[in-house]
């Protein structure tokens, strides 16, 4: 499932994944936008549509996807079709 996630974030610039590929955690992946308020209205819409507790620590900002054993691959492939969805409809 991290897969699926780290490889659309690494093949696109939108989204930035500020974690060194070394260090990576297979349950918990990060990634920003690199603009606060789109993070914010990033982390709103997805709720929104489903997509529950996305938003990332309050000291460090971003987005957070929590992709523990519970987690279907389908919703990480939602996730990615949302992140999709949304980088088209917000361009930076």
């Amino acid at each position: 499932k991290a897969d699926i996630l780290y490889n659309y974030l690494d093949s696109q610039s939108y989204y930035i994944a500020p974690v060194e590929k070394s260090s990576r955690s297979m349950m918990n992946v990060t990634f920003v936008t690199g603009d606060a308020d789109l993070d914010k209205k990033f982390a709103a819409e997805a709720a929104a549509a489903g997509l529950k507790n996305l938003k990332g620590h309050r000291s460090v900002g971003g987005m957070r996807a929590s992709i523990y054993n519970a987690m279907p691959k389908e919703g990480v492939e939602k996730l990615v079709e949302f992140m999709k969805s949304f980088s088209e409809n917000n361009p930076k």
